[in-house]
């Protein structure tokens, strides 16, 4: 049987949560698709040999998982310079804050 058809379809899966993972900046959207990869992919070589186009297919699901992989590093980066850049700044927003709060007091 091939199985062309079905690796092809969860490279797909995976580009679309991908996707969407990145329209709504919720990247545990892809955390079902990636967990669910594994044991998909062993029942799948339980089969027996890949063909040719199985490993073709094989490749493209690869290459939808390092898409993945990358738009959850990049996010990842991005939340590290924010929070380096709110580290870097605390104190400002500390003065900030506290200003504030004596501008409260004033009637």
């Amino acid at each position: 049987m091939d199985r062309t058809r079905i690796i092809d379809r969860l490279g797909q899966q995976l580009d679309a949560r991908l996707q969407e993972a990145g329209k709504q900046s919720d990247w545990t959207l892809l955390e079902p698709s990636v967990r669910e990869l594994a044991p998909q992919l062993q029942a799948l070589a339980a089969r027996g040999p890949w063909s040719g186009a199985e490993r073709a297919a094989l490749a493209r699901l690869r290459a939808a998982h390092e898409r993945a992989a990358q738009g959850c590093a990049q996010a990842a980066a991005g939340i590290a310079a924010r929070l380096d850049e709110m580290r870097s700044n605390k104190e400002g927003w500390m003065a900030y804050a506290l200003a504030g709060e004596h501008d409260m007091d004033r009637p």
